[in-house]
């Protein structure tokens, strides 16, 4: 376990300054999850892309193919409670034999590995929130199970799956350029056809105005989810809710400046500042005390969001 849960935790310190903020703000066993969770998510991703902490190349030569099955099996072997020793799938292994978390949202992560893998197309916006859920919906339902949720509480994981998303869209929003250029789009071809865009030549520099206006888009859908997530909070501890809401404001964060940045935001990769973070987790605190009476549960209705199936 302390081997294990090392190296979990060096993965998120170098993996996620967001994230490695927001989880010290959870006790200490469900941030130890948290880092169990996020290395086997981490690891499968890398392996995946072929990187080292989604950053650089790493010396793997494999066929795209080779990589998804050897990580389709490992992550089976894990939820077996068999995992290969010394691998971050012990990880996973670990949180499930702790939450008692369905296999299925770990099947779906590695799903969304697939869809990727098969450069399967975007021809609706339904696409791409199908494609959020499996890269990050997902995510958000497990995290949620870390942090106490019983996993068959379906209206609360649902509202953890809408902050996934939300974190998904802002992501595509600030990385549509750098998507580009590694051959891959999330935008779907009835938005990009909305303003007069084709699939092939969206990045030409003479469409950045239209292509800011769908980003801008992207982010007000994010901010939809983010709203809807909040609700999900009134059924977390005081600081499980603490850690998500100033996720929430932290990423949302990120989107918002792209949006305000406009044809500027496509230019360059946006962050978040140190203090902006810090800023982030004051207000969340707030939100904290009065989230029960801000945003009780069921909450309002979620018409027009995408929704998890059964």
């Amino acid at each position: 376990m302390s081997d294990v849960l090392a190296n979990a935790r060096d993965a998120i310190a170098r993996g996620s300054k967001s994230f490695a903020l927001a989880s010290r703000l959870f006790d200490a066993p469900t941030r130890d999850r948290a880092m169990l969770l996020y290395a086997w998510c981490r690891h499968t991703d890398d392996v995946i892309d072929g990187q080292i902490l989604g950053e650089g190349r790493n010396d793997d030569r494999r066929p795209p193919a080779e990589r998804l099955a050897e990580v389709e099996q490992e992550t089976e072997r894990a939820l077996a409670g068999n995992p290969t020793p010394g691998t971050p799938y012990e990880a996973l292994a670990m949180v499930v034999q702790q939450t008692g978390m369905p296999a299925r949202y770990p099947r779906d992560l590695v799903h969304g590995f697939r869809i990727d893998m098969e450069e399967r197309p975007f021809h609706s916006f339904d696409d791409t929130l199908t494609y959020c859920y499996h890269v990050a919906g997902c995510v958000g339902v497990m995290m949620a199970i870390v942090m106490g949720v019983k996993p068959d509480d379906r209206p609360v994981l649902i509202r953890a799956c809408d902050l996934g998303m939300s974190f998904q869209l802002n992501n595509i929003a600030r990385d549509v350029v750098e998507d580009a250029m590694n051959g891959r789009r999330y935008i779907p071809d009835d938005w990009l056809a909305s303003v007069r865009l084709e699939p092939d030549d969206f990045m030409l520099g003479r469409n950045r105005r239209q292509l800011a206006r769908l980003v801008a888009r992207l982010v007000f859908q994010a901010e939809e989810y983010e709203a809807s997530a909040r609700f999900g909070t009134s059924a977390l501890g005081n600081r499980a809710a603490w850690a998500v809401l100033a996720a929430a404001r932290i990423y949302g964060g990120i989107g918002r400046k792209v949006r305000v940045l406009e044809e500027e935001g496509l230019e360059k990769r946006v962050s978040t500042t140190r203090a902006e973070k810090a800023r982030a987790v004051v207000m969340a605190m707030g939100e904290t005390l009065v989230r029960r009476q801000r945003w009780p549960m069921p909450g309002p209705s979620r018409d027009g969001l995408w929704t998890m199936a059964e």
